[in-house]
């Protein structure tokens, strides 16, 4: 039963992946951007269920892979094209196809890593959270039809996603959401409550795209630092 709802929950993800391209080809870039960003939420309950599972799938496993590919891989990649491509032509295909590729190559080598490695943190940053910071960053320059960016942000995203690319690569190590749930111990549900009461006040002011990119570049850059001290303590 529970292999059946993480895989469901992996479909869901899928969907969102889908969706995402599909959004970013009609230049709905806010709903595509949602897309991943829901994603994201059903891959990190597919995991956390799977984790649980005395008696994990194979095939789940697989599955799960295959869908962040296309989840984390491909829909962001195709977004923040379409997002950048008449500024930024060129180097936008080459930063998003280093992008694409390097999401690839993490999945892989998760695939054929010990999993008692990685008791509470993966080895570089993962697809998730890349494609998470990627539509975010979207999500707060998002435009509609021909209105044109501000000059600095095709460059600094260009920078974002080739610096992304290579956090997926390194060996730096980054907390899972076990690690995560072991940190806050009992204030992980105070934590939560915060983090939605944050993201009310943010939609209200209309704000959410800056707050959800913030989260989620608060987990890009401390999680290494939070690694290091526990295995140095």
């Amino acid at each position: 039963m529970i292999n059946q709802l993480a895989n469901f929950l992996t479909i869901l993800s899928l969907t969102g992946g889908f969706f995402s391209i599909i959004l970013s080809l009609e230049n709905h870039f806010t709903f595509a951007c949602w897309a991943i960003i829901l994603s994201v939420i059903f891959d990190g309950i597919d995991g956390q269920l799977a984790r649980r599972n005395p008696a994990p799938s194979e095939f789940g496993k697989e599955l799960d892979s295959l869908v962040d590919v296309i989840s984390f891989g491909i829909a962001p990649s195709i977004l923040g094209y379409i997002f950048i491509y008449r500024e930024f032509h060129f180097w936008a295909t080459i930063a998003l196809f280093v992008y694409l590729l390097c999401s690839v190559l993490r999945l892989a080598k998760y695939n054929i890593t010990s999993k008692q490695t990685l008791a509470n943190y993966f080895y570089g940053l993962p697809t998730t959270v890349s494609g998470g910071v990627l539509s975010s960053f979207v999500l707060i320059y998002r435009k509609q039809g021909g209105e044109l960016l501000p000059a600095y942000v095709p460059l600094l995203f260009v920078v974002l996603v080739l610096a992304l690319a290579w956090l997926m690569v390194s060996r730096v190590r980054y907390m899972n959401l076990d690690g995560i749930k072991e940190i806050l111990g009992k204030n992980k549900f105070i934590i939560i409550v915060f983090l939605v009461i944050a993201l009310v006040e943010a939609a209200i002011f209309k704000k959410v795209g800056i707050t959800v990119f913030l989260l989620f570049l608060i987990y890009l850059i401390f999680s290494p630092v939070v690694v290091k001290n526990i295995n140095h303590s």
